[in-house]
């Protein structure tokens, strides 16, 4: 990355504060760009869902791999929760979706409170294994909620097989102006295609493990028993270790470094894969290349840019993050490693600028808490707007959920030091409900940022891209008038 007629910054940037130049570009079509990302994770897309329990689930992680991206599992989810959750995502179909499953028996009542687990807004209904029909909201429009599924179902369905041509499950679906199919084998129930994920099957490429199944990450901190962690972990076949704190240029996430390289490395001569790990967070290049000599494959850098995070007006402490991750991914890039720029994206754009100042993914949180596929119950405001609530992971639900095994004194002490927004209503887009909307959204600037930069690879974007500076005017005549935005 270059800036334009050689400005250099005086101060630091966020991502408001800079805008890109078009260059002369050979890329006729955006399907032309190829956004596998540059990490020794390799997934498809550069889009890595943090690891924020309000956010970061198994339905979110097995939506995000079919479009190409990877989940991080919280660390303060219980083992036995995330080895299931592990793997009902390796278990779930690459292309295929999850369906929400009721039978014809079920009250109204049980489907409503079941719809809102998945974009694609209906439910399968099945009578002793075999579809028999859908149900959808609209089906449930002024019906008693104690009348049963079957008394309102349509039965007006078709079912494609497994082997079924994407194009001709299309065509079929448009034919009899159907938005969603099962499919079956035999009288087994694999998933459902919608017309939307049949498009969206043809852009992206699933983010696959070497046998062919749907990639996971999950998370662990750096106090308690971090190599058992590791090794748990492991074992339930995660994709990538990410060594997770606040502060992560200190002594404790060197320690912790060694015994996770230890355990990946024990598990990698036993199983001959090397599972990659990242490592963070933190801001400045000295933290970066501590971090990779103690063994990280990927630096998380962001330290306050977060919608949910108060760090910078509680401690002052942080820093723009445009700077903080063109400055990171240099120093990463000298020693071998890689850069996930996490926090501080609202738009398309700030993804796309995240890549330009040299980060291989760039990770998303809150903006994705407001989705169909975020771990949290949807709800309604007196308005009848659909929300969720989130949180910050330094909050007080947060630390409730890493302190719930010590002691009521302890835990007590450790709510002194409270630090984010405890909740936070994040609404649903009407427009964008699910996180694959929002992936498309976001896929489709950083395709276009690329053609204007005339790169056909991330690294190429990062080398081609030229960067001006802004001012508050600038970035504002950027914005569209009388939109959401």
């Amino acid at each position: 990355m270059e800036f334009l007629n050689g400005q250099r910054p005086s101060h630091d940037l966020t991502y408001n504060d800079v805008f890109m130049v078009p260059s002369r570009s050979s890329i006729a079509s955006r399907l032309d760009v190829d956004l596998t990302t540059p990490d020794s994770v390799g997934t498809s897309v550069p889009i890595v869902v943090a690891n924020m329990t309000a956010v970061s689930g198994r339905r979110m992680a097995e939506t995000v791999a079919r479009r190409g991206a990877i989940a991080i599992i919280p660390q303060d989810i219980a083992d036995g929760a995330v080895e299931k959750t592990v793997r009902r995502v390796k278990n779930a179909h690459p292309v295929f979706e999850t369906p929400i499953v009721i039978t014809p028996h079920a009250p109204v009542a049980e489907v409503l409170a079941l719809l809102g687990k998945r974009a694609h807004g209906a439910a399968v209904v099945v009578d002793d294994g075999h579809p028999v029909g859908i149900i959808t909201e609209q089906d449930c429009h002024e019906v008693d909620r104690f009348s049963t599924v079957g008394e309102v179902m349509s039965h007006d369905l078709i079912t494609l097989s497994p082997d079924v041509d994407l194009d001709a499950a299309f065509d079929e679906l448009h034919a009899h102006r159907l938005g969603i199919a099962p499919v079956v084998d035999g009288d087994q129930l694999l998933g459902v295609l919608t017309r939307r994920g049949i498009l969206r099957s043809t852009i992206y490429t699933p983010a696959l493990d070497p046998d062919g199944r749907l990639m996971v990450g999950a998370a662990v901190g750096i106090n308690g028993d971090v190599a058992g962690r590791a090794r748990t972990l492991l074992s339930y076949g995660v994709d990538v270790l990410v060594v997770d704190t606040a502060h992560g240029h200190q002594e404790r996430m060197i320690e912790a470094l060694s015994v996770v390289r230890a355990a990946r490395d024990e598990h990698a001569a036993a199983t001959g894969r090397r599972i990659p790990i990242a490592a963070g967070n933190v801001v400045a290049a000295d933290g970066a290349r501590d971090l990779a000599a103690s063994g990280a494959d990927i630096i998380k850098v962001g330290v306050g840019p977060g919608a949910m995070c108060t760090t910078r007006m509680m401690t002052g402490v942080g820093r723009p993050q445009f700077s903080a991750v063109l400055e990171c991914s240099a120093a990463a890039k000298d020693c071998g490693a890689a850069v996930w720029a996490d926090g501080g994206v609202k738009y398309p754009r700030d993804v796309a600028l995240g890549l330009a100042a040299g980060a291989a993914s760039v990770m998303i949180g809150s903006w994705f808490a407001g989705t169909y596929e975020s771990p949290g119950d949807l709800l309604r405001d007196a308005d009848g707007k659909l929300y969720k609530e989130s949180f910050g992971m330094a909050s007080a639900r947060a630390v409730r959920n890493r302190t719930r095994e010590a002691s009521a004194f302890s835990r007590a002490r450790a709510a002194l030091f409270e630090e984010g927004i405890s909740s936070s209503k994040m609404y649903l887009e009407p427009g964008r409900p699910g996180v694959e909307d929002l992936m498309d959204q976001i896929i489709s600037g950083v395709r276009s940022a690329f053609t204007y930069a005339g790169a056909e690879t991330i690294g190429q974007f990062h080398a081609r891209a030229v960067v001006g500076l802004q001012s508050v005017t600038g970035y504002d005549e950027g914005r569209p008038r009388h939109t959401s935005w």
